[in-house]
């Protein structure tokens, strides 16, 4: 019976030994977050150079609406469509805080090697409602024959 306790007291105690650390994974790298951006300075960095607005919508979405300029990547072989220059800034962004593909699109760019990325959480949800420019596109015209 006492041996039980004892070899309890004996794991414990070797949790604390100096080569119990290297027992788990080390992580030397910080796993990378887009870094977040209110609509106030994304909306400054629209139209600026080299600064890319990317939507990350349903199709739905997009045709309802959205930022001057951005680019649809909600679609096969999306990380095609991102710039050549990696130093480029890229905002993602969805349909409001909610929408959790914006940030996953984003985190993949980072591991594509892109630094400057940011993620716009409100989405184009806020940005609409907030007053904010926005485009669509053109209804089709309706042709009717006489």
């Amino acid at each position: 019976m006492l041996r039980y306790p004892l070899f309890g007291l004996c794991l414990t105690l070797s949790l604390f030994s100096p080569t119990a650390i290297f027992a788990a994974p080390i992580h030397t790298q910080q796993e990378q977050e887009p870094t977040p951006i209110s609509m106030r300075a994304a909306e400054s960095l629209l139209g600026q150079p080299n600064v890319y607005f990317l939507d990350v919508n349903t199709p739905e979405i997009w045709h309802q609406g959205r930022i001057p300029g951005a680019i649809y990547i909600n679609q096969e072989n999306w990380q095609s469509l991102l710039p050549h220059d990696r130093q480029a800034t890229l905002i993602f962004y969805c349909a409001n805080q909610l929408c959790l593909a914006s940030h996953d699109a984003a985190k993949m760019t980072m591991a594509l090697g892109y630094p400057h990325v940011f993620h716009m959480a409100d989405g184009i949800f806020g940005w609409i409602t907030s007053g904010r420019p926005t485009e669509k596109d053109e209804p089709l015209a309706s042709t009717t024959t006489p």
